[in-house]
């Protein structure tokens, strides 16, 4: 009689214990990487020792020695640092991005509703400029824009005049720059008291429009809290003699203009070229995300006696923007990355200043490329965390 010896572990050992197994690999992958990350860590700083080149973030407080045309904070040549241009540029992309979030959102959603008009060339005009301008690179549309529109402007000499206040010229446009005085911070103060007034108001309308059906028109004292309220004080503060807001108005010379404000080309091509590319494919989300809401939806309000429009605005874009808000959350996060093609036609933006004239003259090629690479993830984690946030609040809830 033969016996059979077990070939199975005793049941006290944790060799074969899934979990065990599982713990262990991932402390090798975590060592194996960690080991990685090192040996090129030291490699790195052995060869940088090698070729005498320093390292280091010190740099970032060396005279950087350059002047920059569009610049959100005060940077001169001779008293600014490398750190202080790190921050012009940052803003600067910060700033196109977010124009052109917003800019490409409201394009977007008004082609991607004009995709599915009733009316033949309505839809028609939509789906050309979104099978034609998503097909293009968007560098060959911001070299169009930058060269071909913009770049044949006139002379300053002869610059486009309107109410001798706004000139338009191949160097940008310029316009009254706003100039405020001690006293303005009434108005500042009123701004903020109106966004707050806003918020609570709305509030309490969708609450009461909840309990007893009654709409009100937010949107209309929505706006007269944000702007009623600081053009009430600053009309009052001048009916008592204070001036709080002043205009510094461009002025005419031969061969330039002097004073206002000026809106540089690059970012009005680099602006435009973000905007009509990403709004071609968020005009496709927003198609999508109208056609996934069932079409009774659309019966049961018009059953109801709601219009065309209301029924876009309170039953159809509400419900669509479940579908919408995760590509769409791609679709902004491309607009930030793609502004780094800046470069191509000479916005100042962080890749053009930082990694371009700042990396040039210091040669600081890693510290210059991980810091540039850790904002551009720090701007993409916050923009996912905030859309995020407002996925969940408009996700539909399992019961």
């Amino acid at each position: 009689m033969q016996t059979t010896v077990s070939q199975e572990a005793p049941k006290g050992s944790i060799l074969y214990d899934p979990k065990v197994r599982g713990i262990f690999y991932q402390v090798v992958l975590v060592a194996i990487v960690a080991f990685i990350i090192y040996e090129a860590v030291t490699n790195a700083a052995e060869n940088l020792q090698r070729a005498k080149i320093a390292s280091g973030f010190g740099f970032l407080n060396n005279t950087a020695g350059f002047d920059i045309n569009q610049a959100l904070i005060n940077f001169s040549a001779a008293g600014s640092t490398y750190g202080d241009a790190f921050i012009v540029g940052l803003l600067n992309t910060l700033l196109v991005s977010a124009f052109g979030i917003v800019f490409a959102t409201i394009l977007g959603f008004i082609v991607g509703i004009a995709r599915l008009s009733k009316n033949w060339i309505v839809s028609k005009v939509a789906m050309v400029y979104v099978e034609t301008i998503r097909n293009i690179p968007l560098l060959l549309q911001l070299l169009f824009w930058y060269h071909a529109v913009l770049a044949p402007l006139p002379q300053p000499r002869d610059s486009i005049n309107v109410g001798n206040s706004f000139f338009l010229n191949a160097r940008g446009l310029f316009m009254p720059k706003p100039l405020f005085a001690g006293d303005a911070w009434v108005i500042w103060v009123a701004l903020a008291v109106g966004v707050v007034a806003t918020i609570l108001f709305r509030r309490w309308a969708w609450k009461q429009q909840a309990a007893t059906g009654k709409l009100y028109p937010i949107n209309w004292i929505s706006l007269g809290f944000v702007v009623g309220l600081p053009v009430l004080m600053w009309i009052l503060l001048a009916l008592f003699g204070a001036n709080p807001i002043s205009f510094d108005v461009p002025v005419k010379g031969t061969f330039n203009l002097r004073g206002g404000m000026t809106v540089y080309p690059e970012f009005v091509a680099l602006l435009l070229g973000l905007v009509t590319y990403t709004a071609a494919f968020i005009g496709e989300v927003v198609r999508a995300g109208i056609l996934a809401v069932s079409k009774g939806q659309t019966e049961a309000s018009s059953a109801l006696g709601l219009t065309s429009a209301q029924n876009l605005r309170l039953v159809v874009i509400p419900q669509a923007m479940r579908v919408i808000i995760p590509p769409l959350t791609s679709q902004y996060l491309n607009i930030t990355k793609n502004s780094s093609l800046a470069v191509a036609i000479g916005y100042p933006d962080l890749v053009q200043v930082f990694m371009g004239t700042v990396l040039n003259q210091t040669g600081q090629a890693i510290e210059v490329v991980v810091i540039t690479m850790a904002v551009y993830l720090t701007i993409s984690l916050v923009t996912s965390f905030v859309m995020n946030i407002y996925n969940r609040r408009v996700a539909i809830v399992e019961r």
